[in-house]
């Protein structure tokens, strides 16, 4: 036993969704619990059954236990009563709550990932209706976002909005801790069908080999065998020169991100809109990722209040080679879509070069054409890339190949 008195959570004027859990342990006197919330009438039963049925699952038989609750669900108050246990008990056992079936799906390696909305992990309230805003991913936060006296209550959170919170299809990330601390957070992650893992302010392959061996040790203790991609962020000018070396170090490497603020900190220059200081580092890791065969995303743009110089940003991004960028808020969700999606003039040159290719296939012609035009492999592919993306956007439809012959 370690002491006697713990607290967890989050209270306060602004705090909604979430509750404060004082947890006291006792020599004798059963279990007492007292709730203060404005919703006790409806929950306040279902609460104590849940306190009393963790209490009674770590063993413990004395205690006093108060709940302050502002609207939290019952898996927030799972995480809390569970981190205010284990301040004062010491234990490897996890109370957890069923698994939903909405969360029991998938991802890919060539996904598209235009967006990726960033969610402080300590912080019930954002991620509760993230889905609905329809970002590609969902980052759950265990770094930045999350202050150091409160990881470990964030690790049980996360675990337990893998488990019960319905992201509706979106890409299940969750940015962990640097290293070496952020190894400790995979036991918390690997088991609930996390999706991919953003490995802060990556600079170098063996961090990858290290992270890529804590993986699969968890994997075949949980007998998982679905793929757990990764995306490492540049956030070092060590990282920056490193980046191919990085982005080759795992074939589950599936994409890498930068992180312009710690880099420019690192480099000693003011970040600007303009991202005139970064274009080195921005365009090296484009083209790192390009070699390498991974997709190359974007750092967040931080003014959420200014959408049209988020609309020139992202076309600046993608004129560089980026194929996505991170959110901070979910107002920037849809500007992000639109201006990575392909353009119309991007799509009727698209449709020409695959169609010429087919063609040239079918013919058994070993080279493509259009008009006088020699056409490289590496276009078509790109063409390909840009038909495939326009059809998942619903930009064009299935059969568009007979729509433009017909034309």
């Amino acid at each position: 036993m370690i002491n006697k008195v713990a607290k967890s959570g989050n209270i306060g004027k602004k705090i909604r969704s979430d509750c404060y859990v004082t947890l006291e342990l006792k020599d004798s006197g059963g279990i007492k619990i007292e709730q203060k919330s404005k919703v006790k009438v409806l929950y306040g039963e279902s609460n104590q059954k849940l306190c009393i049925q963790i209490l009674e699952f770590f063993g413990i038989k004395n205690a006093e236990l108060l709940l302050e609750d502002t609207g939290a669900l019952p898996l927030v108050i799972a995480a809390r009563v569970e981190a205010a246990i284990k301040q004062v008990v010491e234990t490897d056992k996890e109370f957890l709550l069923d698994f939903i079936d909405e969360n029991k799906y998938s991802s890919e390696k060539e996904k598209f990932r235009f967006s990726r909305l960033y969610l402080p992990g300590n912080t019930p309230s954002m991620m509760l209706n993230a889905g609905i805003h329809e970002p590609n991913g969902i980052i759950l936060d265990l770094e930045d976002s999350v202050a150091y006296n409160k990881k470990n209550e964030a690790q049980l959170l996360v675990r337990n909005a893998l488990r019960g919170i319905n992201f509706y299809g979106a890409e299940r990330m969750v940015r962990i801790n640097q290293f070496p601390q952020g190894l400790n957070d995979l036991k918390y992650l690997i088991p609930h069908n996390v999706h991919m893992l953003l490995v802060p302010k990556c600079e170098g392959a063996k961090q990858i080999h290290q992270l890529e061996e804590k993986i699969e040790e968890l994997k075949k203790k949980h007998k998982i065998k679905q793929s757990i991609y990764l995306m490492p962020i540049i956030e070092s000018t060590l990282g920056v020169e490193k980046a191919y070396e990085i982005a080759t170090a795992s074939e589950n490497v599936v994409a890498m991100a930068i992180g312009l603020e710690d880099y420019t900190a690192d480099l000693g220059a003011r970040r600007t809109n303009e991202a005139s200081e970064s274009f080195y580092a921005r365009t090296r890791m484009v083209n790192a990722c390009k070699a390498a065969g991974v997709q190359a995303i974007d750092s967040v743009f931080s003014d959420v209040g200014d959408m049209k110089a988020l609309c020139e940003n992202v076309k600046v991004s993608k004129s560089l080679g980026f194929e996505g960028m991170g959110c901070i808020h979910p107002r920037q969700i849809k500007v992000i879509h639109e201006s990575f999606a392909p353009e119309q003039p991007e799509i009727e040159k698209a449709k020409k070069i695959v169609n010429a290719f087919i063609d040239a296939t079918e013919k058994g012609l070993g080279v493509v054409s259009i008009g006088t035009k020699m056409i490289d492999p590496p276009v078509v592919k790109r063409a390909e890339k840009t038909i495939n993306l326009a059809t998942k956007l619903g930009l064009i439809n299935k059969n568009w190949r007979e729509e433009f012959l017909n034309d």
